[in-house]
């Protein structure tokens, strides 16, 4: 066997390449691939209005604003739960700061760092770092919001050119193979959008539905604003593997500084943990599926990568993208080792050899880690 090393040079080169035009172009790039994976979930309401005898462009108009209608409205109940808590986070912030105080006190004691330790100086040292960092936060909220801003009208721009030119985007990508294999390259683009679309539909089902029982289970509890922490932990799951957990974080530690029983922190991890045994064994077999047929490395690998190259969007987004890309791969003899490496399905010679229970097995040990992960929280 020989190894071309100018081949693997040029491979090398490809990819820390593409990284690096991904990283330079991410104000350009992130708002494209969202408009990408939000219109493949349009798409099917867009031939809806289609068939009722609306042109291409009502219909994507239509689509525009019922997508601005869901959001915004997502969003005007987020603000309103905020707003309605001004108190709260204050009460929070100054039970931060002493525990904060306590932990400090009680290192210092324990190791003898610094004599005659105050909590006044302690009080005094956290007021002056949290000044610290709240300046160049406050200074950052207009650029942030100007960014979200503009990003948001990019995003929905390029969702309505996205609706109304696919045809002829689809037709062009078609015109790039040869005459006897557009067909093929049409039935790989036609599957490319059905991952995308199933992935993401499935993702909005199941984040309406995590954040329904967390909000319940967080209400019974007596946890204020039951719904903000619910839905905001049901929103960070986007994030693979992580984001349930990231997501628990808050609500755990709110319910830990505005409550003096230990029991109820205790309550919302015990509840937390349940709906996440639902979530991984019931909900998302059942509603999301198999539609990524991304094994747990690569899985893992896109979420790194993703957060390297595009922070929070890239972590959300490179997932989705990741399969669409082993679809593209699949139907290149050229590159099928690498939709092995991205999949589960097994290639020898050309022929599929599936073993089920292998793959089964395969594809969710990380969920069997992720459950024992948990479980030291019961």
């Amino acid at each position: 066997m020989k190894i071309s090393f100018q081949n693997l040079f040029y491979v090398i080169a490809f990819v820390f390449a593409v990284i690096s035009v991904m990283v330079i172009a991410d104000a350009i790039l992130i708002p494209i691939s969202l408009a990408l994976l939000l219109s493949l979930v349009l798409y099917p309401l867009s031939k809806m209005f289609e068939s009722w005898g609306l042109n291409k462009i009502i219909a994507a108009f239509l689509c525009l604003i019922t997508l601005i209608l869901v959001f915004g409205g997502g969003l005007y109940f987020f603000i309103n739960q905020l707003i309605s808590l001004p108190q709260e986070l204050s009460d929070f912030q100054e039970k931060l700061m002493s525990l904060l105080k306590d932990v400090i006190l009680f290192i210092n004691n324990t190791l003898d760092l610094k004599k005659d330790l105050q909590n006044t100086d302690i009080i005094n040292e956290l007021n002056l770092w949290s000044k610290k960092v709240a300046l160049p936060f406050a200074q950052n909220t207009f650029y942030n919001t100007a960014s979200f801003i503009v990003g948001t009208i990019t995003t929905l721009i390029y969702i309505f050119l996205f609706l109304i030119y696919r045809t002829g985007l689809t037709n062009a990508l078609v015109k790039f193979a040869e005459e006897n294999n557009q067909d093929r390259v049409l039935n790989m683009l036609k599957n490319i959008q059905k991952v995308g679309q199933k992935y993401l539909s499935g993702m909005i089902i199941l984040i309406l539905l995590l954040g329904l029982l967390n909000s319940l289970g967080l209400w019974f509890i007596g946890i204020d604003s039951p719904f903000l922490f619910g839905y905001m932990a049901a929103v960070m799951s986007l994030i693979p593997y992580v984001g349930t957990l990231l997501g628990a974080i808050i609500p755990v530690l709110y319910a830990f500084m505005s409550n003096d029983s230990i029991f109820i922190p205790l309550y919302v991890v015990c509840w937390f943990y349940f709906v996440e045994l639902i979530e991984s064994n019931i909900l998302s077999p059942k509603i999301v599926g198999n539609s990524l047929n991304v094994n747990a490395f690569a899985s893992i690998l896109s979420l790194i990568v993703g957060g390297y190259v595009w922070g929070i969007a890239g972590m959300v987004l490179f997932l989705p993208l990741t399969s669409m890309l082993k679809v593209f791969c699949e139907e290149f003899e050229a590159l099928k080792p690498v939709a092995l490496m991205l999949g589960t399905t097994l290639y020898s010679g050309g022929a599929e050899n599936n073993n089920s229970n292998d793959e089964k097995n395969n594809k969710h040990w990380f969920l069997s880690l992720k459950i024992k992960f948990f479980s030291i929280f019961k």
